[in-house]
């Protein structure tokens, strides 16, 4: 295309024919085709060839991953013996159980034994004291099994409610352990479906997967043992049919695998919508959107559905195949062992082989139902591995913020914080991407420096630097001179105090939301802390006072009401670093002229960081830096930077437009 239009130009330009022009600009487009068609041929050619050699390539993929399926290579073993370590402390209790087990199954085997010597000596030559014995033995069979399945059952509930106990404590404590930025890259619906869906799919591997996997592989053995004694011949004859159950149980096994897997995600994904939906319910009534979210839940819910069907069809085609096999293994029996019987022509001895096939009939259906139990099990087992991955990713997730090996701690904190040419990104960090470029600035310690620029200008970003929510991928932050990284997070934490724009509550009393931070604290003090700061008048007048439930979230107050509370709790923790990020915002200005005091109060003595857009709450600042595109502009007491004329008394002049 190319070399015709320049062509055709230079045709134009040197004032030649059209003809020849356009003949030159065929003789090209027609070169050119022909390149084309060559070039497409040899594409064609080498696609085939690729397709070829990536066929040969997934189909090996495909059957090597097969074969760590089968053979549990794909990381399941290590996470297994995690799981079982679960059980340690609970060794005794556990013991015990495989006790309890072990007699439960010597119970099982032994009816059908029994039954065929009764058989036996009811055919030929009766015998009522033997048959006695034989029902004596019988019946103490079943009181073993009573006593012992109670003792089983017992431990087993209990051994197992207190491993996942352990486990909820041991993921809640990882969870309260990551960095600020694991929240934000996780939907908060997704983790709690790690703790409640994904281990409740665990206690059904650990409350029942292991007595039944070690309750089953024990009555095989014992099946086959005393099968073997009974008949070998009648014995070989059954086993004929094994070779049938077990393709069948490795082709269950390996689709089965991805298909509880994908279920796993899928509830998931239902409880993240499901809890996203209900905490944004009020943004969903305000613009009317119910239809829209029950749809968009419909959808994920089908997907659900779709995914656990499969699951479905899978056990449909499965178990029905083994109760197949299982009567199949009992006409063999019958056919060959009634051929048996009738062509002994010794009474005794055909008395004997019937009771053998009274008994293998027995132990035949006794055999086969460890079998679908354990079948049953693979599917318990893969929904309770598949969620155990998901525990593992979650567990396996490091904190992007750990504490050093010699990380300091210099308690109590003077207050002093500098950032040297700290350079951070949410993102790669790549040129378009900085909240913060190459920031420096120093607070002494008791100094009020009042943050101030548009949105995104990176004011909150400082602030959560200085938090340490997250490090800087250039430059430091230093506290009394020592690099935030270089301190244990507690040290900085405990006398770190931060009031954001909507002050979160939790479920409980005002009083115990004021002293979330002193949970020591006596109630003189915490009632001075909300004096203090001007909220006990409208505590006072709730119905309980003190005592008055907040919520959830705080959803039995307003939005002041809220960010009093969030004052009073700053206040009582007595903190040597205070951050307010639009802390007045939900503020009525009256409410918020009444709090001032309450301000003062607790700016006192601390060294703070103010980030605020209403201007009038930041002008008593001891100074004030202006943010744009992540870069500290400009830097002084509100008369400099009046009197500079720039880009804080534009925004203050906008303010006080918009104000009056």
């Amino acid at each position: 295309m190319s070399g015709r239009d320049e062509n055709g130009g230079n045709g134009r330009r040197a004032g030649n024919g059209r003809g020849d022009g356009r003949r030159a600009e065929r003789n090209d487009s027609e070169a050119r085709e022909i390149e084309l068609a060559i070039e497409a041929e040899e594409r064609e050619e080498e696609t085939y060839q690729q397709q070829g050699d990536g066929r040969l390539r997934g189909t090996w993929m495909m059957l090597a991953s097969l074969w760590r399926l089968i053979r549990g290579e794909d990381q399941r073993g290590r996470k297994v013996r995690w799981l079982v370590g679960l059980l340690r402390p609970y060794r005794r209790r556990v013991a015990g159980m495989f006790g309890a087990l072990l007699a439960v199954t010597a119970a099982t085997l032994a009816p059908p034994l029994l039954a065929g010597m009764a058989v036996t000596e009811i055919t030929h030559d009766p015998d009522l004291g033997k048959l006695n014995l034989i029902v004596v033995a019988f019946m103490a069979a079943a009181l073993v099994y009573w006593g012992a399945s109670t003792v089983q059952t017992y431990l087993v509930g209990w051994v197992g409610q207190r491993a996942l106990q352990d486990l909820r404590l041991r993921i809640f404590t990882h969870v309260e352990g990551m960095s600020i930025g694991f929240f934000t890259r996780t939907r908060p619906g997704v983790i709690i479906s790690r703790i409640t869906n994904d281990v409740d799919a665990l206690d059904q591997l650990l409350s029942i997967g292991v007595v039944t996997l070690v309750s089953s592989l024990l009555t095989l053995v014992g099946v086959v043992v005393i099968m073997l004694f009974l008949d070998v011949g009648l014995a070989l004859v059954v086993f004929l049919t094994f070779p049938l159950l077990a393709i069948a149980s490795v082709i269950f096994r390996i689709v089965a695998s991805s298909a509880y897997r994908i279920t796993r995600e899928r509830i998931a994904e239902v409880t993240a919508y499901l809890q996203e939906s209900l905490s944004g319910i009020r943004v969903v009534r305000s613009f009317a959107q119910e239809k829209r979210h029950v749809v968009a839940m419909g959808d994920l819910n089908e997907a659900n559905r779709l995914a656990n069907m499969k699951t479905v069809y899978l056990n449909a085609a499965y178990f029905p195949a083994v109760e197949l096999l299982s009567a199949i293994g009992t006409a063999v029996i019958l056919l060959y062992g009634g051929y048996q019987a009738l062509d002994t022509a010794d009474a005794a001895e055909q008395a004997v082989q019937i009771g053998v096939v009274v008994a293998f009939v027995g132990y035949l259906n006794i055999f086969f139902d460890p079998i679908q139990q354990l079948s049953n099990l693979y599917t318990t087992y893969q929904q309770g591995m598949a969620a155990l991955d998901k525990i593992f990713d979650l567990l396996d997730t490091e904190p992007d913020l750990t504490d050093k090996p010699e990380a300091l701690d210099p308690r109590p904190l003077r207050g002093d914080i500098e950032l040297e040419e700290v350079w951070f990104s949410y993102g790669t960090g790549d040129d378009d991407g900085w909240a913060l470029k190459d920031a420096s600035i120093r607070i002494p310690a008791g100094e009020t420096l009042a943050l101030v620029g548009s949105t995104g200008a990176g004011k909150s970003t400082l602030a959560k630097l200085v938090a340490r929510f997250y490090d800087p991928q250039k430059g430091r932050v230093l506290v009394d001179g020592h690099d935030l990284r270089d301190l244990k997070a507690q040290c900085l934490r405990s006398q770190l105090g931060i009031v954001p724009q909507e002050g979160f509550l939790f479920s409980g009393t005002i009083r115990e939301n004021i002293a979330f931070g002193r949970p020591d604290a006596s109630d003189e003090e915490i009632e001075a802390a909300a004096e203090g700061i001007g909220a006990g008048e409208f505590i006072r007048r709730l119905p309980e006072g003190w005592e008055t439930q907040a919520g959830e979230r705080g959803t039995a107050l307003s939005a002041g009401q809220r960010q009093l509370i969030a004052f009073a709790r700053a206040l009582l923790a007595e903190p040597r670093i205070l951050i307010l990020d639009e802390a007045t915002s939900n503020l009525d200005v009256r409410t918020e002229r009444a709090i001032e005091r309450g301000l003062e109060t607790l700016l006192t003595g601390r060294t703070a960081i103010v980030i605020a857009h209403r201007l009038s709450t930041i002008r008593d600042a001891d100074r004030i830096a202006v943010l744009e595109h992540g870069e500290i502009e400009e830097l002084g007491t509100h008369d400099e930077l009046i009197a500079a004329g720039g880009r804080y008394a534009e925004l203050y002049g906008n303010w006080a437009e918009l104000a009056s």
